[in-house]
């Protein structure tokens, strides 16, 4: 993959290398391109991470990181809500893992990257559980990937048994994996600072929907806190949640926010409620 570097004012007289760094490339990145005949050239001729640069200058990156394809599958269809240059994002249906894995050898997203983009490494950059829906962020280069890592945010949506008593709230409960087991936390005393901020949307008196807001970013988070409240999301019986209106947790990533490397801007992106937690939301 190529990738064309324009120098900006800021950034006019500033050594090649230190670019490279403030732009996300990490030093592996770099000494595989410093070893790649044509890795980094300007108009043509080999740049050196020691040159310093001019605004306007065009740096043309050559990416070839090895490829590493995964199992395309032609039968899988998956929504892209955003794409450019260098990165794509999804809309990963409900019951879909990420990853593959033994289990899922080829009815992953990974799969579908290889049917889409053959030639490229598959990188997510945010993940969600298998029966979670909506935004996922995948990175089409290294470059890319190391970008993106500095920073997005996301925001879900989910819906709980029940209605919590307070209806806007931040939940700071520290999450540890469960003793015992693989999959499963919990909260406890000696384990990781967790942040969740919430705010019921609606509610029917059975369930309520919240708009949810991780600060930082455990496994299984949302699904952990509001249980740990006393409403866990609907559908989530690995959390003592109630499969009686819906086979799945409730939980969906309705918008991700991050910097593109591809025009250096801010991007949202949003993914509508699906219809079975739409239906569930709306029960009267």
């Amino acid at each position: 993959m190529l990738i064309e570097l324009k120098i900006t004012g800021s950034e006019d007289g500033k050594l090649f290398g230190d670019i490279l760094k403030s732009r996300g490339f990490s030093r592996r990145l770099v000494l595989r391109m410093k070893r790649t005949e044509g890795g980094m050239t300007r108009g043509g001729e080999t740049i050196r991470t020691v040159d310093a640069v001019r605004e306007g200058d065009v740096i043309v990156i050559r990416d070839e990181d090895g490829i590493h394809p995964l199992r395309a599958n032609d039968e899988l269809c998956v929504p892209v809500l955003y794409e450019d240059s260098e990165v794509v994002v999804f809309d990963k249906p409900a019951m879909m893992p990420v990853h593959p894995s033994t289990k899922h050898t080829d009815d992953t997203l990974g799969n579908y990257f290889a049917v889409r983009y053959p030639m490229l490494t598959f990188r997510p950059v945010s993940r969600l559980d298998r029966d979670t829906t909506g935004c996922v962020l995948a990175a089409k280069s290294q470059y890319a990937a190391a970008f993106l890592q500095k920073g997005f945010g996301k925001r879900y949506l989910a819906v709980c048994c029940g209605v919590p008593d307070e209806r806007e709230g931040i939940i700071d409960a520290p999450i540890a994996r469960e003793r015992n087991s693989i999959i499963s936390r919990c909260v406890r005393e000696d384990g990781k600072d967790s942040v969740t901020k919430y705010r019921v949307i609606s509610e029917n008196g059975k369930y309520a929907l919240c708009e949810v807001m991780p600060i930082t970013g455990r496994t299984h988070q949302i699904r952990v806190h509001f249980a740990h409240i006393g409403h866990p999301l609907a559908g989530d019986d690995l959390y003592h949640g109630s499969r009686e209106d819906i086979r799945r947790q409730a939980l969906h990533c309705c918008e991700i926010r991050f910097t593109s490397p591809a025009d250096g801007l801010e991007h949202t992106v949003k993914s509508a409620l699906p219809k079975d937690m739409e239906e569930l939301a709306a029960q009267r």
